[in-house]
């Protein structure tokens, strides 16, 4: 699943794959692999990265993250995927929910029409047995719905189109 992080005030969108040796991260255009982590508790872990294993401190709080590693700390801010790539698509008064990743629908929630709040279940979607709801990231009614039960879809592909029109 791809994720959105705002480093330094940059926009970052990374996933991780497997691989052999665990995990690969990939950023942007580079792959790094493998990558694993340790977790040791009280917000310390071990990070390995291509075979270097660094030590990292780390603290959450809500969609921040402040991490410290190499004798600097960094903060990133998680972004909703489905909000970041809905965005990145708002056009002419419609809102997409995009696929985070490929996959196949297995329920859908909503009809065409149907007048639908911010988090709102959209459809349930299955990636590798996962499943995950895919909801709405703002008020709206519903334009389309462009995959059906059963039907298998790509990463970033339409899955419901909204309308802030009529709500």
């Amino acid at each position: 699943m791809n994720h959105f992080l705002e480093l330094e005030g940059v926009d970052c969108q990374l996933w991780l794959s497997p691989c052999k040796q665990g995990y690969r991260l990939h950023l942007g255009d580079e792959v790094t692999a493998p990558i694993d982590f340790c977790p040791q508790g009280d917000g310390r872990g071990i990070l390995t990265i291509a075979g270097a294993r660094e030590p990292v401190r780390f603290a959450i709080d809500g969609d921040t993250i402040h991490l410290h590693i190499r004798g600097r700390t960094r903060v990133l801010r998680y972004r909703d995927p489905l909000s970041t790539l809905a965005l990145a698509e708002q056009d002419a008064g419609q809102l997409v929910a995009r696929a985070p990743m490929p996959g196949v629908v297995v329920a859908t929630s909503v009809l065409p029409g149907e007048a639908i709040a911010a988090g709102t279940a959209l459809m349930v979607i299955e990636s590798m047995k996962l499943e995950t709801v895919i909801r709405s990231s703002q008020d709206g009614v519903v334009d389309r719905v462009h995959f059906k039960e059963g039907e298998s879809f790509e990463q970033d592909a339409v899955l419901v189109t909204l309308s802030a029109e009529g709500h």
